[in-house]
């Protein structure tokens, strides 16, 4: 696929020969030389070139003049397309510091020194090396040439905008990484050559600190350790060795000589652009040395690439992550009712997925406040398109979960509003649909007005984000309780709480939520097929969720372009006709712009992920903005 901003990088953890930088730079020749071409950026471990345990052999000069030949050595006979960062004790001025240089181009342009160097239990740097702060100097002299060196010093690809900075080990351990200043400095690779020795419980600790200072900086973080040939005398080493993009895991190994990735740059650079008080941008005292790699095209994603990022894959995730979703939704309206000093909720139920989820939340709600479930009137309002499956689920439901049921059929009342306006009910058209819709709505305020309740909105994210609701219809309510849940969430909610109900023995109601999920997506508002079934079928109009949910996804999070989306859900839907993604895009962006009026006047909603479209804060953007942009990309994509 097209490079877009990918950036891919390798961290490596070489065999290591102890006081040997001729034998240590061949092991790492090795391994470059095995990685992808296309690797832009290859990281090896604190002090590499000599091994991290030499121990006073460090006072050596022959060592320290042999690290710094081989050094060169590595530079020139590295491939000529591919940075290198390696780590090596470096003398500067009168001093030794534990430092890791930067390699392209045949050339060695820089040196980052370590601030923070440990000096307990098993650690005695301050035996060997000075930290930054006593660095006396600002260039060493390298084969001849004046080479910077520094404790603030950052590495800018102006070719793919990439800038990188450097920390060692112990930096990342103290309160404030020197990687945080970097960040500030504009770096969004940050790497991390280490010497880590194993023990107990650390690994863990090691990969939450890696994560998460990953995640406070909205970068790539890369953090490279020693193997298991440093393991010496009293100490054991194991090439943790870990990638990650703001907090999350992208590759990890304990074993492999090298592991690589791509980092996305425009997902980085996008987050710091919204995220402005994260990062205040301070380059003071920085030295930034530039360079320019090859302009690669293509490249080929080893990534993965979640076909539904709003669904965790792995299933205790996902039952984990909704009953967090579950809970925010349940609580935000049981505050709500709590702030108005209201008893009383009403809901329209369908039998579908979006009612259904809102009702089980009501229900939650109302068991938070100590509130009998008897105070949610269940409203079901069957219509010229309402099946015997989607009625009979309905009703069930409502009796399982012991709440006041209603029934109000709309058929009269939707005709004689056809016939006061002079809608011909054999033409199915906008208006006969809407029609049924706003009845719908009509009979739900009023009975929360006769009740002195709420009424409860059903509707999802998917459906906000393509208009696919009744303006003044189910559009509106006091409370919509799914407003930044996804579609493709939906159902799995539903399905957890099937979940529930099966461990607390609740046998029926697991089996009518089942049937429900089963259930296709429909408003029923067209008459059903000849054998009573649904004809309307909602994905058979607007396209697969699926895709939809992906776009979304990727166009609010990261604002990728129509282009890169195409590109990432032909990776992620295989199985899926390139024709008919452009064709399920080009209806997302053409109803995303033209729907966005029906957005500007939301209910109120809780908020429960990093997507959603409410207008106060979320997202806002003006009702007459023009999709022409982003269509026309739509429409030039090649399938």
């Amino acid at each position: 696929m097209k490079r877009f901003d990918y950036y891919k990088a390798a961290v490596c953890t070489p065999p290591v020969s102890i006081g040997n930088p001729k034998a240590n730079v061949d092991e790492m020749l090795r391994i470059l030389q095995s990685l992808d071409p296309d690797t832009q950026l290859a990281v090896f471990p604190e002090l590499a070139v000599t091994g991290y345990t030499c121990a006073d052999l460090f006072y050596e000069d022959l060592l320290l003049n042999e690290a710094v030949d081989q050094l060169v050595r590595l530079a020139e006979e590295a491939p000529a397309n591919m940075a290198v960062i390696a780590g090596i004790p470096l003398k500067a001025g009168t001093r030794l510091f534990n430092a890791a240089a930067f390699l392209f181009g045949g050339k060695v342009l820089g040196f980052y020194v370590k601030h923070h160097l440990p000096g307990y239990n098993e650690y005695y740097e301050p035996r060997w090396f000075s930290p930054a702060r006593d660095l006396g100097v600002s260039c060493v002299k390298v084969n001849g040439i004046n080479v910077p060196v520094s404790g603030k010093i950052l590495f800018a690809d102006e070719t793919t905008d990439a800038v990188i900075g450097i920390e060692i080990c112990e930096d990342l351990w103290v309160a404030v990484p020197p990687s945080s200043g970097h960040a500030q400095a504009g770096a969004n690779i940050l790497v991390n050559c280490s010497a880590s020795n194993e023990v107990i419980a650390k690994n863990r600790y090691r990969r939450d600190l890696v994560s998460s200072q990953s995640a406070k900086t909205y970068s790539g973080y890369l953090y490279c350790s020693a193997g298991p040939d440093e393991s010496s005398t009293d100490l054991v080493f194991s090439g943790a060795d870990l990638m990650t993009e703001n907090g999350k895991i992208l590759a990890e190994t304990a074993s492999e000589e090298s592991i690589s990735c791509e980092i996305d740059l425009q997902h980085l650079n996008s987050d710091r652009l919204k995220f402005k008080t994260s990062l205040q941008e301070n380059r003071e005292g920085y030295t930034v040395v530039t360079y320019a790699s090859a302009n690669l095209e293509t490249i080929e994603l080893t990534r993965a690439v979640e076909a539904y990022p709003f669904v965790p894959g792995d299933l205790n995730r996902r039952l984990e992550r909704c009953e967090t979703i579950l809970g925010i939704q349940a609580q935000g309206l049981a505050t709500r009712l709590k702030k108005i000093g209201c008893r009383q909720a009403v809901i329209g139920i369908s039998g579908g997925l979006d009612s259904t989820l809102a009702l089980l939340v009501t229900v939650r709600a109302f068991r938070i406040l100590g509130l009998p479930v008897s105070g949610i009137t269940a409203v079901t309002m069957p219509g010229f398109g309402t099946t015997k499956r989607t009625k009979s689920n309905a009703d069930e439901l409502m009796e399982l979960l012991g709440v006041t049921r209603m029934e109000v059929p709309i058929a009269a009342s939707v005709r004689q509003h056809f016939a006061d306006i002079g809608q011909d009910e054999s033409v199915h058209d906008i208006t006969y649909e809407n029609g049924q819709a706003r009845e719908r709505t009509q009979i739900l305020m009023d009975l929360a007005n006769k009740v002195n309740g709420i009424v409860i909105g059903t509707g999802d994210l998917s459906e906000l984000a393509l208009g696919w609701c009744t303006y003044n219809g189910d559009h509106m309510s006091m409370y919509a309780v799914n407003a930044s849940v996804p579609k493709t969430l939906v159902r799995y909610l539903v399905e957890s709480e099937a979940l529930s109900a099966r461990k607390a023995g609740y046998t029926k109601l697991e089996r009518v939520l089942l049937d429900i999920c089963d259930t296709p997506v429909s408003p029923e508002l067209l008459p059903p097929d000849k054998d009573g079934n649904i004809a309307q079928k909602t994905e058979e109009v607007l396209g697969s969720y699926d895709l939809h949910d992906f776009f979304l996804y990727h166009m609010l999070r990261y604002h990728e372009s129509p282009e890169k989306i195409f590109e990432l859900a032909r990776l992620a839907f295989p199985q899926v006709d390139a024709g008919k993604i452009k064709e399920s895009l080009r209806t997302f962006y053409r109803r995303f712009f033209a729907q966005q009026f029906k957005r500007s006047c939301l209910p109120d909603g809780p908020k429960v992920g990093s997507i959603c479209l409410s207008p106060r804060g979320d997202w806002r953007m003006p009702s007459d903005a023009s999709a022409a942009l982003w269509l026309k990309q739509a429409e030039e994509l090649d399938v």
